[in-house]
């Protein structure tokens, strides 16, 4: 099953659209049983040093970075979408597209929930050659690139709810998920610089944790 990289639905709406906000109580859900931001708060903690600034990377409405505040930690976010109402005003907020961000030499970690799928390869590459100029820690949590995700999707999507934009996008988004360590791989983390590791988990997620050596 070769990666495919294709336009996903929602990157077509205005964040007010009906189908959007309906994307984003789908979104909800499915993090919940992938299990993805419980993941974020027990693996990030341990990995950031006192100081440091983090960015995630398509914060979308900061839900994960609400979540992270409660561990202690705090997160400026990056987006396409305006800065959400609820965003904290302590923290940053940038509307920019990340491929043409240029303050990532703020963030010593940097970390991404089901956004760094949404890029071709060459994409990525270019990606992680910005972020290893500053990253000291870079954690991902994407879906895995596999058939059974595919057949699951399917069989269950309905019994959620979801909309036609989810079910849509979800299926582009397991096509162009990860395998192994194709993430770090395709961000250049394999030069010798990097420690890092890729788990693949029964509910379809492809995690990262890469720290920079030294």
């Amino acid at each position: 099953m070769l990666r495919a990289c294709l336009p996903e639905m929602l990157d077509s709406l205005p964040p007010d659209h009906p189908d959007a906000i309906h994307n984003r109580r789908d979104l909800r859900i499915i993090n919940r049983i992938m299990r993805n931001q419980a993941w974020f708060e027990r693996t990030l903690p341990p990995l950031v040093r006192g100081g440091e600034r983090i960015l995630e990377l398509g914060a979308g409405m900061g839900e994960l970075a609400g979540r992270l505040a409660s561990r202690g930690l705090s997160v400026d976010g990056l987006d396409l979408w305006p800065r959400p109402q609820a965003w904290p005003a302590c923290r940053e907020w940038h509307t920019a597209d990340l491929r043409a961000f240029d303050g990532y030499g703020r963030y010593p970690a940097v970390i991404g929930n089901l956004i760094f799928h949404q890029f071709t390869d060459a994409e990525l590459a270019e990606l992680g050659g910005r972020l290893r100029q500053a990253a000291r820690v870079i954690v991902a949590s994407e879906p895995s690139r596999r058939r059974i995700s595919q057949i699951a999707t399917a069989a269950f999507a309905p019994l959620l709810g979801v909309n036609h934009v989810t079910l849509h996008d979800a299926h582009v988004s397991v096509n162009a998920g990860f395998r192994g360590d194709e993430l770090p791989r395709l961000l250049g983390l394999d030069d010798g610089s990097w420690h890092y590791s890729c788990v693949t988990t029964a509910l379809g997620a492809n995690r990262t944790v890469a720290v920079r050596r030294g």
